[in-house]
Formats: structure tokens, sequence, C-alpha cells
């Protein structure tokens, strides 16, 4: 491909993308290499002719010795331009996700950062079809499912990576060799800054660069072609799969949680390329497919009365009357025990006398009690009177909620209130010594009501947010 296309392969990218997510403001990631540098030349004279404002923004990781020059360069390049530029500084934690996906979490944050600053709705990014190639090998090689085969998009929102669902991230010469903006550059007489780490083997990616990339273009040349090619096709049967998995979950939907006996009726493919479509609906990390056969396993196979509970990073599973739910992964509160501790009585809690408070918060019982006038409930005088205590239930305790319901345990409340044994465990219990006068989750005990007709305040329990 000449150099002269890649202009006019990139005007026709852009009117392609404005059509699709209409923009009048757009940022470019600069980096200050090859790719950005053709970028931003090209971006500049299209925004000019279409009238769209265009800034660059550089991310400055500190990571290698010649960061203060790359940004340097950024900034003059720019400036020579007359385009908006600004810039972060970022510190790269050595964590366990280690460098590169730390260095790329944050810089993309950086960058969606400043989008929001300055008004930019989308951001191009200079990936070319050579990262293509590289991407749906690296991702082959993982062992990656279709999603992760499907290559980059030539767009989409990233909210994950960019911080917000409004920014649009779009990759306009995705479909251009690097040779041909290696061409390019050179047409244009661009200058621009090697860094020293893409020389470094010890990175996959640039292990398949150096190494297996050329020998795959001695043997198949084109083959970046080929890859992008077939990368398309996985995403048209990725749409596919998102759309019968929409289909499945909307059948075994019931309110949040998922109906097990509906999904046990599914083909053990369907059964898993649902669950992969509701943690991607639900904004949770993609499991595993080890972790994910084996959650399917203790859904289907534990015993009905077994409190089941699979730990994921982001949320946690839980199975209650033959329905699966998500739920967030709370912290544990201070004022919890084991559950080895429930039938024993002797318990300390938190004492707390009610002053007329119209709430009383409680952050170790993880909410806030509410004390409010209502036709029926408390004495407001009496209650004043009395020694409380907070705690969770340890067993045995008793409640009758109104004079024609009988008296009856809380564990027997909860469970015909259909209350799940994860959320009756951070439920907390009001009692006046050893009596209950309220329960969170079910109500007062109606045997300590004052008279109706006077005035009288009731009590309820608000959980803070997880």
């Amino acid at each position: 491909m000449k150099a002269g296309a890649v202009p006019a392969s990139f005007a026709q990218a852009m009117h392609g993308l404005r059509a699709q997510y209409p923009f009048s403001s757009l940022a470019i990631a600069c980096s200050g290499g090859l790719d950005s540098m053709v970028l931003l030349r090209l971006a500049h004279a299209w925004a000019a002719e279409a009238g769209v404002t265009l800034s660059a923004f550089h991310v400055h990781h500190g990571l290698s010795p010649h960061a203060d020059d790359w940004l340097a360069h950024c900034a003059a390049s720019c400036a020579a331009l007359g385009i908006a530029f600004d810039f972060r500084r970022i510190t790269i934690p050595k964590d366990k996700s280690g460098t590169e996906a730390t260095a790329r979490r944050l810089r993309y944050g950086a960058l969606g950062e400043m989008c929001r600053l300055h008004g930019a709705g989308v951001l191009l990014t200079a990936h070319h079809l050579d990262d293509q190639a590289e991407t749906v090998l690296l991702q082959l090689l993982r062992g990656s499912g279709p999603a992760g085969l499907s290559g980059m998009d030539a767009a989409n929102r990233a909210p994950g990576l960019l911080g917000s669902d409004e920014l649009v991230m779009a990759r306009p010469l995705l479909a251009q060799p690097r040779a041909a903006l290696e061409a390019c550059a050179a047409e244009l007489g661009l200058a621009w800054v090697e860094d020293e780490s893409n020389l470094d083997p010890r990175y996959a990616r640039n292990a398949l660069r150096h190494t297996v990339m050329p020998a795959l273009s001695s043997a198949f040349p084109g083959f970046q072609q080929r890859l992008a090619r077939g990368a398309a096709h996985v995403a048209s049967a990725q749409r596919m799969l998102d759309e019968l998995a929409a289909q499945d979950l909307g059948a075994c939907l019931l309110g949040e949680a998922v109906d097990l006996q509906r999904l046990q009726a599914l083909s053990g493919d369907r059964i898993h390329n649902l669950l992969r479509h509701l943690f991607s609906v639900r904004g949770l990390a993609m499991p595993s497919t080890a972790w994910l056969a084996e959650m399917v396993a203790q859904l289907f196979e534990a015993r009905e009365d077994a409190q089941l509970k699979v730990t994921h990073p982001d949320c946690e599973i839980r199975r209650h009357r033959g329905k699966l739910h998500i739920t967030p992964r709370l912290p544990e509160l201070s004022g919890m025990r084991d559950r080895d501790d429930i039938g024993v009585l002797d318990r300390e809690g938190q004492g707390f006398r009610w002053q007329g408070e119209a709430a009383l918060a409680f952050p170790a019982y993880g909410g806030v009690l509410h004390i409010e006038p209502s036709e029926r409930g408390f004495d407001p005088a009496w209650l004043r009177r009395q020694q409380l205590t907070i705690d969770f239930r340890t067993g045995g305790e008793r409640l009758k909620p109104a004079p024609n319901r009988p008296t009856r345990s809380l564990k027997a409340h909860y469970q015909a209130l259909g209350v799940p044994a994860w959320e009756r465990e951070r439920l907390p219990v009001v009692y006046r010594e050893r009596e209950v006068l309220f329960a969170a989750g079910i109500g007062m005990d109606c045997r300590h009501f004052g008279a109706e007709g006077g005035e009288l305040v009731a009590l309820r329990w608000e959980a803070s947010p997880a």
C-alpha cells in the first residue's frame, strides 16, 4: 500500500466513525512513537477540514529514563501544529497484575480523565494492522475464547478502561500495516521517539513482534490481513453467541436472580455462554473456564440445604431456593460473630439509649437505625427509659410481629419471608435486656407496643451501601 493511501483511508474511517458516534471534539493518545505521530498529523488535517476540536494527551509513566524527553517531544509537536496538549504522570506499582497490565490500566484511566476534563467524546489510538495480528496471536496462545480471538474493534465504548460509558475509543489506522505508516511518516518528514522497552523480549508482545511475526511473514506473506479477516469472522460468531445468551438469560431470569431449573435445561455450552454474558452485563471480571465449570458443578450438585457460596474477585455466587444470586463482596463487620456462636445467648453487643434522635448510626453493624413517628409502635417516653442493645442474632430469639400473628423464632420469620441466609447474617436485632424489640428484615415485636391513638414511634433499619 502506498503512503498516499493512508490519509485517504484514514479520512474514510473518520467519516464512518463520526456517522456512527456523532462528535464535535476528539482527542488522540500521543506516545511520541512513529504510529502516534502519524496519527497526530492525520488527525490534525482531518479535524481542521471537518471543523472538529482536537486535543492530544500524553501519559508519562516514568518507567524509562527517556520519559521526560518523550513528553517534551509530544508537547513541542503539538505546539507546532497548534493542537491543545495535556499530560498526566502515573506511577506503576509492582503489583501482582504485572507491569504491562498495571501500566495499561493506569494509562487508559489517565487518558479517560483527560478526555472528560477537556470534553473530548472520542479518543483515537494508533493501533494498526500488525497490532491486531499480535493481539489475535497472543489471545490464541493464552487459550482465549471467541471474545478474545475477535481482536480489537475499530471503535467501541470501553468504560472499564476509560472510566466512563460515554467515551468512545476508536482505532482509525487498524486496517493499515505498519509498513504503510512508516512510508507515510517518511513522506511527511515526521520525527518520532523510540521506546527501548519495545526491544525487550521478556514482554510477550515483543517476543512475538521480533521473533514469531518475521517468521510468519516469511512463510505466509500478508498473514496479518488474513488474521484480521479471521478475527472479524470470530467477532461475528461472538455477536451471535451474545444474542443467544441474551435470549437464554431473558428466559431464565427471575428478577435479579437466575432460575436454576431453567438454566439446567440448557446444554452445557449454552449454560457457560449465558453465565459469561451475565458476568459481562454486570460489569464483572470474566472468570476462567475452570472456575466457571467448578461453579456450575457446585450450583447443581451441592445439597439442597447447603449454604452455597462461591467466591469471585468481584462478587459472591449464592444459591437460594433454586435460584442463583450474584451478590457483592461485603467487608466483614466488626460486630459479626462466627456462625459457631449461634445458640449462645451470653453476649454483649453494643449498648445504647435513645434520646429522641431521628436516626442512630451503628457502623459496626453496617447501617443506621431510624426512629420515626408512626401510628403503631413504641411509646417514645417508655423507649427513652430503656437500656437497649444492638447485636446480630445469636439463636433462640423470638418475635411476635402483630396481635393476629404467632410468636415465632427469627429464623422461622426469615424463612417465611424468603430472606436468604447471607442477608440474615447481616441483619441486626435491637434488644431490651434479653427481649427482642426489633429485628431488621422482620419488624418490631407488638407485645411492647404503646396504646394506639397516642404518640408512637417505629424502628426501621437502613443498611449502608455496599
